[in-house]
Formats: structure tokens, C-alpha cells, sequence
């Protein structure tokens, strides 16, 4: 596929193309674009295939590829409709977040990142092409192929993910489409059996010595996850507005179309298929607290399809000068399809009793039988007014009601504002942020019938409200952003795995401050994210959560770049949530805390030229010093100390 794209864009006339190389997003629902930066830089490649460096303070399974939720909660991005790809979100593709680049000449970016002996070994391809057939008209296409075993006993990962776009970026007439697949399978081992392996591998050997980490015991290895998904996007917009005439020298004019009205269709399809899978029937019934229909295996399975079209129409920004800002109206109208497993239920077990049904002789439990179909109908309307052209202020506001079905009468408010300004010729960049809002819990908190966990809730709507501010210094590295939330109605997973309700007013408040500091070849780079939750028991975050990177910078022949560096992220002990395998879920508990241990790598980043590399020793203080503690979660330990290795390479045609 990259090479018919890569014949197609030089066939085609590369003269027509102008202009520097640029990438963009689009926002969303109305697919207007935005400037972005583009993959080329050095800084941080390293950190590529790390799980933790998504977040400050990372929690995950053990292994790249598998599930994983930040522990910032700021950074937990809103829970779709189809919960079960929520701990994935960090490897799935959206037409929010998906990077659309216009290159004077097609450009491919492949990289290979490979790490762990052959029992244990990590494997991660990614391949970007994208290519101009003229400056109006572009395609593309993305690959990404993870293959991880885990450090520990049945615990690999095996993730495909692909991509296909295009744009055409007219005066009057602008379209594009994205198509993206992906299918995710996790090998699920419960965690660990003993901790004691980890915190205390003395006693675990009677003083004989060390043992390699696949020889621990886990508590599941017959179970895995499948996750797979499509997604289809559509955006175009039909521009009404004038052609004006610009000098460009003495002896040449051209034309520079002003667009004033846009119409707008966007129209997006997601398909999503969750199934799990417990081939032991021994560890099926002693791993889990409820069995419901079958004791000889687990075999589970839902499906979700939503439509969604969005009719849009804008009136642009700057087409005069009396058109200080850009005003929008749209209206969206969803069906949503839900497939659930039933069976032979009897009706008090909608809500699952608090003690195994395993023995009860009283009720005979059915295979699953008849699907049964939920469809939802949901319409929006919305409008956005922003101001993006000008640097002393911009803004954007975007509120939305829902008018029919089970969203009918939630609200999204949803804005930001921030200017820049000058003292004594430094920068000083000022945002503040904020939304309220009013919506529907997702279907899934709501209905789930599964051979271990069903239930059927009557939840109201979760009401958020955040409101944040934002300080930047570029001159001096300084970032500062301080943000609370309060929400009511909050839906989380107890400590049984269940979903439940709290109506009562939750407070988060956070606090984060960023500093970079350079001099001469030597940088430090300091991160420090504060968070207090009024409740620990129904939202356990750490206090504290730290990250500190130091390297040295210099060129070698003056060609190479190369960065050699040591980072280490921490935080503070607190009783984390715990991973539920059977509902792809992260529940509370209370019974262990994890945390208050520096996990540190090494490395050396390289560049030259068209070419990125890196080598890395990860976790090379296991031996050292932090104790045996290393735990992300209760049972599932950190990776022992690993050799990384990373190569990217921009083939530009």
C-alpha cells in the first residue's frame, strides 16, 4: 500500500506544490483545522514505546500494548460510549487526534523499536506515509504492528492498527477522510499470585538466590482480551466568499480567496467488538468472585455501532474587519446499536448478590442465548463562537444541549481564552480554561451482562464542573497550570468490580508546574503534578507525582545530535486501583498502597540528518536502590531492568 501511494504521488506533477511543510488536526464536531507541530524532533524519542511516558504517572498492566488509565486525573480523557476501549486510548487512532500533513515532496517515516531477550522480547513497527498528489489534493496512510511477550508469565500483547486519509483543501470546496482499524489482544494473568516475590524474593527461595520473573506465578494463564474497532470520518464544507487581488511584485498580481459562510456535513461511523476468553475452568471459578452462566470456561462478548451526521454552518472569522470573531451553529443527530450476551437469568440477579451463586442448587443458569439489542437515538444542537487570529486575545466557546433520547436535557459547555503579552521583552502567555457539564453515563455503566458481572443501573446524569488557569514563560521553561473540578454523580468501580454512584459533590484539585532549564550543553528538565481528592476511596490519586530528566546536548563532527541522559518518574504511596481483567476496568480497593519508588532509565538519543536513534537501559535501578517495591498496581510489578533499542528514519522522496 506505501509503495502504490509513493508511485501515485510521483507521478503526479510535484511543481504544483508550495509552501513549507505543515501538519494539522481537526477540531471537533465540525472538522475545522488547527496547526500543529510536526514528528520530526529528537527530544524524548527515546520515550516512544515507555507506557509511562504518556502521563506523569502512569497506570498499566506491566507490559506495553496492554491496558493502562493515567493517574493524573486531568489527564483521563472523557469515557466513550464503549467503555472497554477506554484503557487503550493511548494507542487508538481518532479523527480527533489524527496529524494530516501537507509536504512539498511525499514523505515516509518509518521506525523500528525492539527491546528483551527473545523470551521477553518487545517488538514495535510504525510506518507514515503521506504524500501531495498536487497542493490541493494529499493521501496517506499509517501502520503500526506491537508485539510484546511481558517480562512476566502470560502477559503479551499483540496490537495491529492501520490507516487510510486524504484531503483536498479547495477555495470553495474542502473535504477529508480518515479510515482507521484496529484490533488489540492481551493475554490477561490476573498479576502476580505472591507479592512476596517481588518485595521479598528471599523467603520465596530459602536464601538458594534469584529466579527469573517469568517463573513467578500469576494468577491467570488461560484468559485474554480482544479489542477491535473501525472507525470511518468524513468532513467537507462548500465556502461562500470573494476573490480579492494581491500585489506580489511590480510586474504580478494574484488572487487570494476570502471564504465568509461555510455549510457543513461531517459524518463519522465507529464499530467496536469486546470479547473475553477463560479457558480454565479451575482458574475461572476460584479467580473470580460470581460465576453465571457457565463453570467450564468464560467466553463473553458485546458489541457496539453508532452513526453519527453533524449538519453545520459558519459564519468565518476575519473576512472583514469588522468580523472580529468566527460564529458557528450545528446540529448532530446519533443512533447508537448495543448487543449484550443474555441467558436464563432469574430477575433478582440483575443486581448481583454479594455472595457466590456457584452452589445454588435452587436456579440452573443457561448458555447464552438470544442477544439482546439496546438502540439509542440522540440528537444534539450546538454552536461554537471563537476568535483564533490575533495574538493579544483569542478565545473559544462550544455549548451543546441534547434535545431527544437518553441525552435529552444533558449540556456540554466547553471553553478556553488566553492572550500574550510583553514585559521588559519577555513573553508572558496567560490561558484559562474551563467547561460545565451535564451528561448521560455512558451505556455500559448502565447495562453489562457478562459470566461473572452483570448488572442494570438506574444512574443519574454526572454533573462536571472545571475551571483551571494556565502560566507560560517561554523564555525561562516555566509552565504552570492549577485547575479543581467538582463533580457530582460520579460513577467509578467499588471494590467489588461494580459500577456505583456517588450523588454527593466530589472535589479534585491539581497543580502543575513544569520547568526546563539549559546551560550550555546541560539541561534539566523538572515536573511536579499535585492532586487532592476529597474522597481517596472513591478517587484514589497520589499526592505527588514527579518526573525529572537531565542529559547532555552536543554535536558530534557537527552532524550528529546526540542527547545522554538519565530521567526518573515517582510518586507517593496511596491505594491505587486495582485492574479487573473479566470488564477492562480499574475498580478501588483499599486493602494495599503502591508507590514511593523512583523508577529511573537510561539513554542515549541520537540524530542525524533524516535519522532518529536511541539506546536505553530501562529500570537500571532495580538492583540499586528503591527497594523491592516496584509495583504500578497491587500485583502487577514493574518490568525488570531491560536493554531498549529505537531507529526512525524520514524517507522524504
Amino acid at each position: 500500500m506505501l509503495f502504490f501511494l509513493s508511485v501515485v504521488c510521483i507521478w503526479a506533477d510535484k511543481k504544483q506544490v508550495e509552501g513549507e511543510p505543515y501538519a494539522w488536526k481537526l477540531t471537533q464536531p465540525l472538522g475545522t483545522p488547527y496547526r500543529v507541530p510536526m514528528d520530526t524532533l529528537i527530544d524524548n524519542f527515546y520515550n516512544t514505546d515507555l507506557p509511562i511516558s504518556y502521563s506523569t504517572a502512569y497506570t498499566y498492566t506491566g507490559n506495553l500494548g496492554g491496558a493502562a488509565q493515567s493517574k493524573i486525573f486531568f489527564d483521563r480523557p472523557e469515557m466513550p460510549q464503549f467503555i472497554f476501549k477506554a484503557p487503550f486510548d493511548y494507542l487508538i487512532t481518532t479523527p480527533a487526534n489524527y496529524i494530516y500533513y501537507n509536504t512539498r515532496i511525499p514523505m515516509t517515516l518509518v521506525s523500528y523499536l525492539f527491546g528483551g531477550n527473545k523470551p521477553r522480547k518487545q517488538e514495535d513497527l510504525t510506518a507514515r506515509f503521506s504524500g501531495n498528489i498536487n497542493r490541493r489534493l494529499a493521501i496517506a496512510a499509517d501502520l503500526r504492528y506491537l508485539y510484546s511477550r511481558g517480562s512476566y508469565d502470560h502477559q503479551g500483547n499483540k496490537d495491529l492498527a492501520w490507516q487510510v486519509a486524504g484531503y483536498y483543501t479547495g477555495d470553495r470546496y474542502q473535504l477529508a477522510l480518515l479510515a482507521n482499524t484496529y484490533n488489540f489482544v492481551s493475554q490477561e494473568n490476573g498479576g502476580i499470585a505472591d507479592d512476596r516475590f517481588i518485595r521479598d524474593p528471599e523467603s520465596m527461595t530459602s536464601g538458594q538466590g534469584g529466579f527469573d520473573s517469568q517463573s513467578i506465578p500469576v494468577n491467570l494463564y488461560d484468559a485474554y482480551n480482544r479489542v477491535r474497532g473501525q472507525n470511518y470520518y468524513l468532513t467537507h464544507r462548500y465556502n461562500l466568499g470573494f476573490y480579492k487581488t494581491e500585489q506580489v511584485d511590480d510586474t504580478t498580481e494574484r488572487k487570494i480567496f476570502t471564504p465568509v459562510t461555510s455549510f457543513i456535513h461531517t459524518a463519522e461511523f465507529n464499530s467496536n467488538v469486546r470479547r473475553f476468553v477463560e479457558q480454565s475452568a479451575r482458574e475461572d471459578t476460584t479467580f473470580f468472585e460470581n460465576t453465571y452462566f457457565s463453570k467450564t470456561g468464560t467466553s463473553d462478548s458485546t458489541e457496539y455501532w453508532s452513526l453519527k451526521n453533524t449538519l453545520g454552518v459558519s459564519l468565518l472569522e476575519g473576512f472583514s474587519r469588522y468580523a472580529k470573531m468566527g460564529i458557528s451553529a450545528y446540529l448532530s443527530y446519533e443512533v447508537r446499536r448495543f448487543k449484550l450476551m443474555s441467558g436464563v437469568i432469574p430477575e433478582f440477579m440483575l443486581t448481583p448478590p454479594t455472595v457466590s451463586m456457584l452452589n445454588d442448587s435452587l436456579y440452573t443458569y443457561g448458555i447464552t442465548r438470544t442477544p439482546k439489542v439496546y438502540i439509542e437515538n440522540v440528537v444534539w444542537v450546538g454552536g461554537v463562537l471563537s476568535k483564533q487570529q490575533g495574538e493579544l486575545l483569542t478565545y473559544n466557546v462550544d455549548a451543546a444541549l441534547g434535545l431527544v433520547g437518553v441525552d435529552a436535557g444533558a449540556v456540554k459547555v466547553d471553553g478556553e481564552i488566553q492572550t500574550r503579552f510583553h514585559i521588559r521583552k519577555t513573553t508572558v502567555q496567560l490561558r484559562a480554561y474551563g467547561f460545565f457539564k451535564n451528561e448521560t453515563p455512558p451505556f455500559y455503566y448502565r447495562h453489562y451482562v457478562s459470566n461473572h458481572f452483570i448488572w442494570e443501573n438506574d444512574f443519574g446524569k454526572i454533573r462536571k464542573f472545571r475551571v483551571g488557569g494556565e502560566f507560560t514563560l517561554p523564555a525561562t521553561g516555566t509552565y504552570l497550570n492549577i485547575g479543581v473540578e467538582n463533580v457530582q454523580n460520579y460513577v467509578y468501580f467499588g471494590n467489588d468490580g461494580m459500577p456505583l454512584q456517588d450523588n454527593r459533590i466530589l472535589q479534585v484539585f491539581t497543580a502543575m508546574l513544569q520547568q526546563k532549564i539549559k546551560w550550555g550543553i546541560f539541561n534539566l528538565n523538572l515536573e511536579a503534578v499535585y492532586q487532592k481528592s476529597s474522597d481517596s476511596k472513591v478517587i484514589p490519586l497520589p499526592d505527588l507525582s514527579a518526573y525529572a530528566q537531565m542529559y547532555l546536548d552536543f554535536k558530534i563532527a557537527k552532524v550528529l545530535q546526540v542527547q545522554l541522559g538519565v530521567d526518573c518518574k515517582y510518586h507517593t504511596s496511596y491505594y491505587a486501583e486495582l485492574y479487573q481483567p473479566a470488564t477492562l476496568t480499574f475498580h478501588t480497593q483499599q486493602r494495599e498502597k503502591v508507590g514511593n519508588y523512583p523508577l529511573m532509565n537510561v539513554y542515549a538519543n541520537m540524530k542525524m540528518k533524516m535519522v532518529r536513534f536511541y539506546i536505553m537501559y530501562t529500570h537500571f535501578n532495580q538492583t540499586l536502590f528503591g527497594r523491592n517495591n516496584y509495583f504500578i498496581m497491587p500485583n502487577y510489578p514493574y518490568n525488570p531492568a531491560t536493554l531498549q533499542f529505537g531507529l526512525c528514519v524520514n524517507f522524504a522522496n
